[in-house]
């Protein structure tokens, strides 16, 4: 068995029927590259083969009363693929938006803790299965328990090959099984050495207190938490989930890159900023502050820690602020850099040593005294922004040549609103969830993405006047 370590379970302990902790994408397919031709049947066979490789989509949670620690995996010896994978048919002439509906409905549903938590939606478009245009949608969801970004895109690159007519892997032995009683022992076991590795974690607290505070006067933190201003989409949130999506030339990207000196994730903050400063100015909301972004760091070969979330944060200036698209591509440049240098004096494993002691009594009691703490008012940051490197070669969804995908991550209650990109084969792929009741206009926010890299390209080969 493999246990849950303190991140993973602590997604399972905070989710709610309104914060439903999934992780999802949308994913666009060629299907007239399959071999013999797109059908369910066929997909339904190819996958049901690819998992036996991949067990940890064979992998459910099982738990004890005497458990004094988190969940563990276990092999699933009834799995079933049609638990799984969904089917849905689009009807003609299936436009975008109405596919962003979709999975916006699928995305707000919870996954069910009996089962492997995960689920596919084979999205069809037109009438018929042979797809004349030879294009197929498929939704995937986790459950965040169970996958970080990185882990999430990882498992998705291992259902897929180089070449079309691939055979799948050779099948991979899954956890295993645990009876109560192996579950509790081992809980056991950990609960009781936590005073031991507390001792570690308070030291390594202190040490990033006196180091933030060293650095404070300089200006050379990153932002502070509970520093970002309100906005519309910092409130509570409700179950539903509206999502909408564009792609971009990775090309284009470098090349303002390259022109400006800056990073690759320079520019998809820069760009996500500009996005943003349009839909609020238009509205007459924008503040007179800069807007705060929580962005993930993976730390997946940088840490000897367990578990499936192999994740860190920083807190980011958006510098919303600033009107000027050039100047505050610079100035979110600048801001990134001190963030980085911040995030590593401070250590990549503090979120995850810290949660190794939470437990859902404690998860439970914090969520009731928060809102009486004064500090519900403010949010902590305004939104979450993530950028997940992909693969730049071709590849092969048991088939289907890959096209497009779209990741979206999970919104919170105060943070209705996170978006997520992902490079992939010569494209930037962004993905937009929100809850509709804070921000409506979503496709508004996607279609600003082509008219701020725009911006930006122009003053990349243009002399200012």
């Amino acid at each position: 068995m493999e246990r849950l370590s303190g991140l993973d379970a602590s997604f399972l302990y905070t989710e709610t029927h309104t914060q439903p902790l999934n992780v999802c994408s949308v994913v666009e397919l060629d299907t007239s590259t399959m071999p013999g031709g797109y059908t369910f049947d066929r997909l339904r066979d190819g996958l049901e083969l690819w998992i036996k490789a991949l067990p940890e989509l064979r992998a459910k949670l099982a738990d004890s009363r005497l458990n004094l620690d988190h969940p563990v995996w276990v092999e699933d010896t009834n799995f079933d693929i049609e638990r799984h994978l969904k089917r849905i048919r689009l009807p003609a002439p299936g436009r975008q938006s109405e596919l962003a509906a979709i999975c916006g409905r699928v995305a707000s549903q919870p996954l069910d803790r009996s089962r492997p938590l995960w689920e596919m939606w084979v999205i069809e478009r037109g009438a018929d299965t042979a797809h004349h245009d030879g294009h197929l949608a498929v939704m995937t969801k986790a459950h965040h328990a169970a996958v970080d970004g990185i882990l999430a895109a990882n498992l998705f690159a291992r259902l897929c090959s180089s070449e079309s007519d691939a055979p799948p892997p050779d099948p991979v032995d899954g956890p295993g099984r645990a009876n109560q009683l192996e579950i509790a022992a081992g809980g056991l076991v950990n609960f009781a050495t936590r005073p031991l590795r507390l001792a570690g974690v308070l030291s390594t607290t202190a040490a990033s207190i006196v180091t933030t505070l060293r650095r404070a006067p300089t200006r050379q933190t990153m932002a502070a938490p509970f520093a970002a201003p309100r906005c519309r989409f910092n409130a509570a949130i409700t179950a539903e989930r509206t999502i909408a999506f564009t792609q971009l030339k990775l090309a284009d990207v470098k090349a303002v890159k390259n022109h400006f000196g800056v990073t690759v994730n320079d520019v998809v903050m820069a760009l996500c900023a500009g996005t943003l400063r349009r839909l609020l100015a238009d509205r007459g909301e924008l503040p007179k502050r800069s807007l705060v972004a929580m962005v993930p760091v993976s730390v997946h070969g940088q840490s000897n820690r367990p578990g499936r979330n192999q994740v860190s944060g920083m807190f980011c200036h958006l510098l919303t602020h600033i009107d000027d698209p050039v100047e505050r591509l610079q100035a979110i440049a600048h801001a990134n850099a001190i963030a980085k240098d911040h995030s590593s004096a401070i250590g990549p494993t503090l979120l995850q040593d810290w949660t190794q002691f939470a437990t859902r009594a404690l998860f439970n009691a914090a969520s009731r005294l928060y809102p009486n703490t004064g500090l519900a008012d403010r949010p902590v940051y305004n939104l979450i922004i993530s950028n997940v490197p992909g693969p730049q070669t071709p590849l092969y969804f048991l088939g289907a040549q890959l096209k497009a995908m779209y990741p979206l991550g999970p919104i919170f209650h105060s943070c209705g609103l996170n978006i997520t990109v992902m490079s992939l084969s010569g494209t930037l792929n962004v993905g937009i969830l929100a809850c509709p009741q804070l921000l409506t206009d979503v496709w508004e926010l996607a279609d600003n993405f082509p008219v701020e890299l725009a911006a930006l390209l122009q003053r990349s080969v243009s002399p200012p006047p």
